[in-house]
């Protein structure tokens, strides 16, 4: 093995402070290494991958480490040298472990699991993995929205939340029958609330599309989403501190999950059920804990504005003299208590979402936002002398015009107005960041059923925004990658018969090659409208109500008829 890269994973411990069980390594019974498949710096930022190192580190039958995503560097290195991929914590080959369970927030990351299998000299279709083998399992949100294209890889799926989960994940592995067959541990793991095993269900398919799922006797079906009831856990936060991550600096704190606006494009109102608030006494515990390690309080959550105490909270972050910072902040819950705190915390620049740019894509949405909500609160940020803005705006969502670009346009060119008369007077400029996204459809949200557009046609609505965005003074138009974009819709709205096409990609292939290789039309995928008598392929999880999804989009497309949100 190479000595040069077991110099870099003891460096990263070194420079790891791990908090309470995390980490905390006592011989346990049975070996697990927790996976995230994506660089450190970017797993070490997920909140949801440290609560889960966590949840496993603190049984004491369970010896717990964890892995990622080599850079590109050591990713040349393992090649080069033959070696197979090694955990951090002990620089043990994968293959060696009991399980391993892979955390996955984000469809992208998909993408690298058969990488990781791969180098880790393991098979990456279950089919093909002997008893021998670890047991292959995942988790996290991209499981619980759509685990279709990387169900052929994994052994056992987590649908639901942790806390939920992994107690009754840990019984079934621990069981008697655990010792005994794989096929009758699987059996054991699918009677666990929220565990999902594909070998079980397996899909048919009918004129190209997926038609139903044939089910082996016993199992439930659908598979139903395990919810946690946040006041009976402490707050989700940092675990294992480490200035390797976006968030360095930062303690991070869950204020609360799920959403309770229930856009109609966003899958964080659906897919988590109730809006659900930390306790605040929990959270004050929390943060207190984590001020003895940082000086910097992240809080964490879909709507975080909207949750009841943030002022309060805020406030009592830099009471101690400490700053904060928060993950998102909605238009018409702009708290004035927490953006004084934000202010007193150096923060120079606040974003806003608007997201739909003309007034009747705001109403198609349901993102219940009116253009003076919008101009009244940037008017609250400038006038408290915050002259840097960023507008997060969506294009290409259903029956968007040029009239909708139009009116995106005019509302910039309005707040930019309002900025440099603000600037002039404080002798400042500020700058105006457009962040532009296309539009993706999500499973379990009502939107799941329409097509995201072809790109020529994105591609075409981003030259007529820089045409007349990029001239104008102070403002700087920022537009996601559209390719980047296309793929992630791919995954979203994919089925099994996407793997192929994932492990091509694993081996080299950009996903136009892979496609071709696999025989796979990526567009039919991505661009069609999905029928109303069709069965969705993520159907085989119950992660929300499909029957109210549909309604909101028939109310959707009816409103958009009859001129009404």
């Amino acid at each position: 093995m190479s000595w040069k890269i077991k110099q870099k994973l003891r460096a990263l411990l070194e420079g790891e402070t791990r908090l309470g069980y995390a980490g905390h390594h006592r011989g346990g019974g049975l070996s697990v290494c927790l996976v995230y498949p994506n660089h450190y710096s970017t797993g070490m930022s997920s909140l949801g991958f440290q609560t889960v190192y966590r949840l496993l580190s603190e049984s004491a039958d369970i010896q717990c480490d964890r892995a990622f995503l080599p850079d590109r560097e050591d990713l040349q290195e393992y090649r080069r040298c033959g070696a197979h991929l090694l955990s951090l914590e002990a620089q043990r080959p994968l293959a060696d472990f009991d399980v391993i369970a892979f955390s996955t927030s984000f469809e992208p990351d998909y993408l690298n699991i058969p990488v990781i299998l791969g180098l880790a000299g393991i098979p990456r279709y279950s089919k093909d993995r002997s008893q021998s083998y670890p047991l292959i399992m995942a988790g996290g949100a991209a499981f619980f929205i759509n685990p279709e294209p990387v169900a052929d890889f994994m052994d056992a799926i987590c649908i639901g939340e942790a806390e939920e989960v992994v107690p009754g994940l840990l019984a079934a592995l621990f069981s008697p029958r655990q010792d005994e067959t794989r096929s009758a541990l699987l059996t054991d793991l699918a009677a666990v609330a929220g565990m999902y095993v594909p070998a079980l269900y397996q899909p048919c398919y009918e004129a190209g599309r997926v038609s139903g799922f044939a089910v082996s006797n016993g199992v439930p079906f659908p598979v139903a989403r395990a919810t946690t009831c946040l006041d009976q856990h402490r707050p989700s936060s940092t675990e294992v501190l480490t200035e390797q991550t976006e968030f360095g600096d930062m303690f991070l704190v869950e204020v609360s999950r799920g959403c309770p606006r229930g856009c109609r494009f966003c899958s964080s109102g659906f897919i988590y059920g109730t809006f659900r608030q930390q306790p605040y006494a929990h959270l004050v515990a929390a943060v207190d804990a984590g001020l003895g390690h940082r000086g910097k309080i992240g809080l964490v959550g879909a709507a975080v504005s909207d949750y009841a105490g943030i002022g309060r909270l805020c406030r009592h972050i830099v009471d101690k003299g400490a700053k904060v910072s928060v993950s998102s902040l909605r238009i018409d819950r702009i708290d004035p208590e927490m953006l004084d705190a934000l202010i007193a915390s150096g923060h120079k620049t606040i974003s806003l979402a608007p997201e739909g740019g003309s007034q009747r894509l705001r109403d198609l949405i349901r993102k219940n936002l009116t253009e003076k909500q919008i101009l009244d609160a940037c008017e609250m940020l400038i006038s408290r002398d915050i002259l840097n803005l960023k507008l997060y705006v969506i294009i290409g969502l259903p029956t968007e015009t040029n009239a909708d670009l139009d009116e995106l346009i005019s509302l910039v060119e309005t707040v930019r107005e309002r900025v440099i008369e603000r600037g002039r007077a404080n002798k400042r400029l500020g700058e105006i960041t457009v962040s532009v996204n296309p539009f993706i459809p999500k499973p379990f949200t009502p939107f799941q059923w329409c097509g995201m557009e072809p790109l020529h046609s994105l591609e075409s609505k981003v030259k007529q925004l820089e045409s007349r965005l990029r001239p104008l003074s102070n403002v700087k138009l920022k537009v996601e990658s559209l390719r980047e974009s296309y793929l992630q819709a791919l995954l979203s709205r994919g089925d099994r018969r996407l793997s192929p096409l994932l492990v091509a990609m694993a081996d080299g292939a950009n996903v136009k090659k892979a496609a071709k290789l696999c025989g796979i039309d990526a567009d039919w995928y991505v661009q069609r409208t999905i029928g109303s008598d069709e069965v969705l392929s993520w159907s085989v999880v119950a992660t929300a109500d499909q029957a109210m999804l549909r309604s909101e989009y028939d109310r959707a497309l009816a409103g958009v008829c009859a001129g009404q949100p």
